[in-house]
């Protein structure tokens, strides 16, 4: 299930929250607030375990051969009871979604439906960085739509998971084998786009210096161990940049939190970090 990186998906969705609004709307009472971030959680959850149980699902006789150290192949789990629970998660993670809104549940829907394409197909086109891309941003949107009619006005939010998971999945490409130096150029292009544009947003909210520390961070952990793929584009550095910006998509939003909301509430989703860090050292990330 990748449980560091469940971690990171439930801080999408706190970025998602805070940018909709919800946080510091006014409530009859506490339960009014807890609840649907409660639901929020399980959702993303769900979706997140499932999609990548069924990936393991798919490659198993191709995991058996490069990678025979993942719960199927090394006979952890069965097959056919990791079918059972992915299903279960995902079921878990549509009905959570449904049980905050309509609009969340079909965008929970859809997430659903790309893990498993990407799964099935994506991985193996050129379009599935694009693919993997959608599932982060709509990841995001699903927590705006806690608030469904924020959601109409910043859906194109969305659009910036999409190009720095795209980027990180050109790099993953070359995990097995090694990368390719254009690969990683490009990618750190992309990675330059996204704090650009966090920061553009976090200078028109007028929290800059609030948003300046995490973006620094969110830059140190990517670019840290992209630079020393660049250097030697070897798979094993091809993983450790893979590691490093699927784990830094916590600082990546604590810093969308800090542009939209309160520094108290990004420094509540950068406590995620450390947590996330921990399960990597005991579970696979990539």
């Amino acid at each position: 299930m990748r449980p560091a990186n469940i971690i990171t998906a439930i801080a999408d969705i706190l970025a998602g929250v805070a940018i909709s609004g919800f946080l510091g709307a006014e409530v009859a009472n506490y339960l009014d607030h807890l609840l649907p971030m409660i639901c929020l959680f399980l959702a993303t959850i769900g979706l997140y375990g499932g999609g990548v149980v069924f990936n393991d699902v798919i490659d198993a006789e191709l995991d058996r051969i490069e990678r025979p150290e993942r719960p199927i192949p090394s006979g952890i789990i069965s097959r056919p009871q990791a079918i059972v629970l992915g299903s279960y998660l995902f079921l878990v993670g549509g009905l959570a979604a449904f049980s905050v809104g309509k609009s969340t549940g079909f965008i929970a829907l859809a997430i659903m439906i790309l893990a498993l394409v990407y799964n099935k197909w994506g991985k193996h086109h050129n379009w599935g960085i694009v693919n993997m891309g959608l599932c982060r941003g709509l990841n995001l949107l699903m927590g705006i739509s806690v608030v469904p009619s924020v959601l109409s006005g910043f859906w194109w939010l969305g659009l910036i998971p999409v190009v720095y998971i795209a980027a990180v999945t050109a790099i993953s490409k070359g995990e097995v084998h090694g990368g390719k130096p254009l690969t990683l150029r490009i990618s750190a292009v992309c990675y330059a786009l996204v704090c650009g544009i966090i920061l553009v947003l976090a200078v028109m909210n007028k929290h800059i210096w609030g948003t300046v520390p995490f973006i620094a961070l969110f830059a140190f952990m990517i670019y840290q161990p992209l630079f020393k793929a660049m250097k030697e584009p070897s798979a094993p550095n091809i993983g450790k940049a893979v590691k490093g910006g699927i784990i830094a998509l916590i600082a990546m939003n604590a810093a969308w939190v800090a542009a939209f909301s309160t520094l108290p509430h990004a420094l509540l989703v950068l406590i995620l970090l450390p947590l996330s860090l921990a399960l990597a050292r005991m579970f696979a990330v990539t």
